[in-house]
């Protein structure tokens, strides 16, 4: 499998200590198997940042190595996708709110995020989320490699 890692600057090594938290599956390195998507995470970071040059990096799978992992999937938005999204989004704690190696799932982009806001403001229950993101159109899984074991398994090409 090959995967997309957007950036505002070329890596060679992940480094998991310089993961920010609070994002949708917590502190780890994310990556797509949509380059365009990659693409536009890596201008949104320059943009952010106000430095470098948009980059996508390309990783080759060890899928065979999978079968040791601990591997969380969501195929698509459900009850339990949103729970953990906000769980993961919310947490105060310096360690990790699961042990999952890989977790993999929709990407939670500003137009989820406002449904979201919706629904812990309390303007809408979560069956009505649920249904309200199947409405929203291009649907990007995103892929959580969050431990040592799970970032062994990509090899930069």
């Amino acid at each position: 499998m090959i995967l997309y890692h957007g950036s505002n600057v070329e890596f060679d090594s992940i480094d998991l200590l310089k993961s920010k938290p609070n994002k949708d599956f917590g502190k780890g390195f994310y990556l797509s198997d949509n380059y365009d998507q990659a693409f536009e995470m890596a201008k949104t970071k320059v943009e952010q940042l106000e430095t470098g040059v948009p980059v996508v990096m390309t990783y080759q799978v060890d899928e065979a190595g999978f079968s040791s992992l601990r591997i969380l999937r969501f195929d698509d938005y459900s009850e339990e996708w949103a729970k953990f999204i906000i769980l993961n989004r919310n947490s105060v704690s310096k360690t990790a709110m699961h042990d999952y190696d890989v977790v993999i799932g929709p990407i939670a982009n500003d137009t989820v995020g406002a449904q979201l806001w919706r629904y812990e403001n309390k303007s809408i229950d979560l069956p009505t989320l649920v249904k309200n993101l199947h409405y929203i159109k291009g649907l990007t899984i995103q892929y959580f490699f969050g431990t040592e074991k799970a970032i062994k398994l990509l090899k930069k090409l």
